[in-house]
């Protein structure tokens, strides 16, 4: 089977696997209700192969600083869905206009250890774009092949423990990215949505 845009839109039309709500391995026995926010899971078709689309964080800020992740953020009630939040903060964050971005798709939803319960948006990037970074927020924009992410080979687990708890999570090391925790877990979501993997 070929990875490829038309399989991709093919299996999000099909609705894949039946998977519910993720959580975060790390998530804190936390008491308050989520805050919904949304990111863009942008797989670029680029000519020698598609690519996932991520970003690093700037160090100084408050929610995950220095990781590798998607672009996004909470969701404002003038949005109206994840999927607007998601185009918006793509935009805001690291200038992507929505005009290349075709969505396809959303994998359930995540909640994380830092309060938020997250909308991954699945879309096809068209090449051609400029990106504009937003300098507070993102560090450096980088494109991984998503043949590498999707390869149950590449997932490594780590245990560590929390609060007395074992706890896992998966990392994906690549050319001196390191992405893990919330990102990758997405990533995971997303192989076993295409793949059937529940």
């Amino acid at each position: 089977m070929s990875l490829n845009s038309d399989w991709l839109k093919r299996r999000f039309a099909e609705g894949g696997a039946g998977l519910g709500l993720h959580e975060d391995p790390l998530l804190p026995e936390v008491s308050a209700l989520p805050t919904p926010a949304a990111v863009l899971v942008g797989i670029v078709e680029r000519a020698d192969g598609l690519t996932l689309l991520l970003t690093e964080r700037t160090a100084h800020l408050h929610d995950h600083p220095g990781q590798v992740a998607f672009p996004g953020g909470r969701c404002e009630e003038q949005d109206g869905s994840p999927v607007r939040t998601a185009l918006r903060e793509a935009q805001e964050e690291i200038g992507l206009e929505p005009d290349y971005v075709e969505v396809i798709g959303k994998l359930p939803e995540y909640r994380t250890g830092t309060g938020f319960i997250v909308t991954p948006v699945v879309a096809i990037v068209q090449p051609g774009f400029e990106l504009k970074l937003d300098e507070f927020e993102v560090a450096c924009v980088f494109e991984t092949p998503l043949t590498f992410l999707l390869d149950p080979a590449n997932h490594q687990r780590h245990k560590v423990e929390l609060r007395g708890r074992p706890r896992e999570f998966y990392a994906m090391p690549w050319r001196g990215h390191y992405i893990w925790g919330v990102t990758a877990g997405m990533i995971v979501s997303l192989y076993r949505y295409l793949y059937g993997q529940a």
